[in-house]
């Protein structure tokens, strides 16, 4: 199943280079014109990665990734932001917004791709490191539980052998 990318860009030119170059690439997209449309797609459905603009009507792109962020269900999903500002002070925002990532106008295509192709391949294998975790954490769960019981006989034998005076023959050995 391709990956779904959600775009976010109030001018028509970026959404259709960026549509043309994603698309041709394979990946699933999705389209939002600002800040409040992103927010309500992704109350729906969860792309694997967003491309956003930083300044927009309404609500800039710094404050669309904060809420990104604060929510649960949108909190993993990488954000790299796209704007024609070239400060290094936008860029630290950026970073402190949430962002991944900052990729500046005018898009190179090559270079989108390739940010794209990284972030997404290192979200497949945060998922795939999140999901062994987790089932190594099972895996010790039941392994513990598997061998308390013969340990606590065992040391429970232990602690009854102790107990038996000197040379005196023990009760199941008697039979």
């Amino acid at each position: 199943m391709p990956e779904t990318i959600l775009i976010v860009d109030d001018t028509p030119a970026n959404l259709g280079v960026l549509v043309e170059t994603l698309g041709g690439a394979g990946y699933r997209l999705m389209v939002a014109e600002d800040g409040e449309e992103a927010l309500a797609q992704t109350a729906q459905t969860q792309p694997d990665l967003i491309l956003l603009d930083v300044m927009m009507p309404g609500i800039d792109g710094f404050e669309t990734c904060r809420r990104l962020k604060a929510r649960p269900k949108t909190r993993d999903i990488p954000v790299l932001f796209m704007t024609a500002l070239h400060e290094t002070a936008d860029k630290v925002k950026a970073f402190a917004a949430g962002g991944v990532d900052y990729i500046t106008k005018p898009i190179e295509h090559e270079e989108a791709l390739a940010r794209v192709r990284t972030h997404l391949t290192l979200r497949r294998l945060r998922r795939e490191l999140e999901d062994q975790l987790a089932l190594k954490e099972r895996f010790m769960r039941m392994a513990g539980h598997d061998l308390r019981n013969p340990l606590f006989l065992i040391l429970m034998a232990g602690d009854l052998a102790r107990r038996q005076p000197a040379g005196a023959e023990s009760p199941a050995l008697a039979k």
